[in-house]
């Protein structure tokens, strides 16, 4: 069975090396790195009701291990996948990644459910049926949309759209009256389990909306709709004002503060960086006041030899009492005259006189 659109396909063939079995890789759904020409596509996906089938080949479908193999490229494995897709999010874009993902060669057809059929079963959608089905064909991993998907499938519609397996995760999901609508695709075994994505879903994120309602008319009404538009009464419309009011003098308040304490922190930053210098300043002042003026400074030293050079300057020389003796010669001894005595004297001459008559003994002895 040759598809439609060979040539779409080829160009839109994708890299799966690495690639778990349901399109995750290795580093946690971080593709691996491609050239940029090939990291999006310049056209939407084409709707079912554009697309020509050749009927006139019959419908035949693949088995699981033939399509894990891999099929040849003018026959790939056709996967479905059904959904609202409603305010379109990551989690749908890497549901559709995975079954895009499931065997080597897939061609994936995504079918979106009216707005009736949503309301009737399910319930009120924030986009329209037409804003649904042109966010998906802008999905890059989608090959074709059905638009108006039937909310059960029948095997009319698969032998229509020749559909191989279908692509859902495998959670029952009962609506319709049964506890599981793809209870009767998961018998046929053409049913291909995908993993949801934990922490976003459409509910979630209108569960944020509705919690963080105030905020986002305020956002709004600050943008320029009216409160009709939003379906705001005068009095909230006057109140939502007054907040916005009082968060930007909040805000300007908050800034003062932030400014305050930045200069405030600059302010300590240099006192702590002054009061250092000035403690090394201080250590290094009282270091050379000491060096000069304490005990054991400079200053004491220049007195003391200042005192022993003014002393030495003063006092009269003497001669040096290591001098030999014998190289001197001796003094004369003075003699009263007509006397063999000597004069009485003070006993400061006595001791002279003694020492004077003990060098004459002296030199008597030695001659």
């Amino acid at each position: 069975m040759e598809p439609p659109t060979s040539s779409r396909l080829n160009s839109r063939k994708r890299r799966k090396d690495g690639s778990g079995p349901n399109g995750a890789t290795e580093l946690d759904g971080i593709p691996p790195k491609m050239s940029r020409r090939s990291l999006g596509l310049r056209e939407p996906a084409p709707f079912s009701d554009e697309v020509e089938i050749d009927y006139s080949k019959p419908y035949i479908r693949v088995t699981y291990e033939e399509a894990m193999r891999g099929t040849p490229l003018d026959r790939p494995v056709r996967v479905y996948a059904d959904g609202i897709f409603d305010l379109f999010h990551s989690g749908h874009a890497r549901a559709l990644m995975q079954a895009k993902n499931l065997f080597p060669n897939t061609y994936l057809i995504v079918g979106v459910c009216s707005d009736e059929l949503t309301h009737n079963f399910k319930g009120f959608t924030v986009m329209n049926e037409n804003e649904r089905y042109d966010a998906v064909r802008h999905c890059r991993y989608v090959d074709e949309v059905v638009r108006n998907a039937p909310w059960t499938l029948t095997p009319e519609f698969l032998a229509e759209h020749r559909i191989d397996f279908v692509a859902h995760d495998d959670i029952p999901y009962s609506s319709a009256g049964s506890d599981d609508v793809y209870k009767h695709i998961k018998e046929a075994g053409m049913f291909a389990p995908t993993q949801r994505t934990e922490g976003i879903s459409t509910s979630d994120i209108i569960t944020r909306i509705v919690r963080d309602y105030d905020v986002y008319a305020r956002r709004n009404l600050q943008r320029g709709y009216t409160a009709k538009e939003l379906n705001v009464s005068f009095i909230n419309e006057k109140k939502y004002h007054l907040q916005e009011r009082v968060d930007k003098v909040k805000k300007r308040v908050k800034d003062v503060e932030e400014k305050s304490k930045e200069f405030v922190q600059k302010v300590e930053e240099k006192s702590i960086d002054l009061i250092q210098k000035w403690e090394e300043k201080s250590r290094e002042f009282i270091g050379n006041f000491l060096e000069m003026f304490g005990p054991e400074g400079a200053l004491k030293h220049m007195l003391k030899e200042g005192k022993g050079r003014m002393l030495q300057a003063i006092s009269p020389k003497q001669s040096p009492s290591s001098s030999p003796t014998h190289d001197r010669s001796p003094s004369p001894s003075f003699r009263w005259p007509f006397s063999t005595k000597t004069p009485p004297s003070s006993p400061a001459n006595r001791s002279r006189n003694e020492s004077a008559i003990t060098y004459d003994i002296s030199e008597d002895e030695e001659d």
